[in-house]
């Protein structure tokens, strides 16, 4: 009989077993996917999903409660604020196992979990990717234009630097280091 075997022991003891978990959880709201083996990704979704509910409902015992499993306080607040209000009309299936190929070193299954979003939040953030991107771009020529600029003062600064060298050189006496004296002899530089 199978009675009360709920969860993969995943290998590890039960200490260890948290730990792993609460980071994969704490990873997959950061960075709303995550790739891992197919079992740990199984086992995360039970728990990401039980804290996502835990977020819509908003209340101070929810907050408490979801801050004692997630492991950083901000990531704490992206879920109550931003990841909680997309599934507000959602009722469970907040998360997508895909499965990948399998890793070289193992050969273990792989597989990405990730926050379910709708039509309108992947449009709205592939514009947002788009903006950022010519955004920096443009920064980028800006930063070339200036950066002409300056070194073409950069330049006839080095150029002006320069002059004094090359007097001291003509007039014989020496612009570099002093020679050193060792025991075997001198040492120059």
């Amino acid at each position: 009989m199978r009675h009360r075997k709920d969860h993969r022991k995943l290998s590890r003891t039960a200490s260890h077993r948290r730990a792993v978990l609460r980071n994969l959880v704490t990873a997959l709201f950061q960075y709303e996917r995550i790739e891992t083996t197919v079992a740990k990704a199984k086992e995360s979704r039970r728990l990401a999903e039980r804290l996502i509910t835990f977020a819509k409902r908003g209340d101070l015992a929810a907050r408490r409660h979801v801050a004692r499993f997630v492991m950083r306080p901000d990531v704490t607040a992206k879920l109550f604020e931003t990841i909680a209000p997309w599934y507000a009309e959602r009722h469970g299936g907040y998360t997508r196992i895909l499965r990948g190929g399998h890793r070289l070193g193992d050969a273990g299954q792989t597989a990405w979990l990730e926050l379910v979003k709708t039509a309108e939040q992947k449009d709205k953030e592939r514009r947002e990717r788009i903006a950022a991107a010519e955004a920096k771009e443009k920064a980028l020529k800006g930063a070339e234009k200036k950066k002409k600029k300056g070194e073409a003062k950069a330049e006839e600064a080095a150029a002006e630097a320069e002059k004094p060298k090359r007097r001291a050189r003509e007039a014989g006496s020496p612009v570099g280091p002093a020679k050193k004296r060792t025991r075997t002899g001198v040492k120059t530089g």
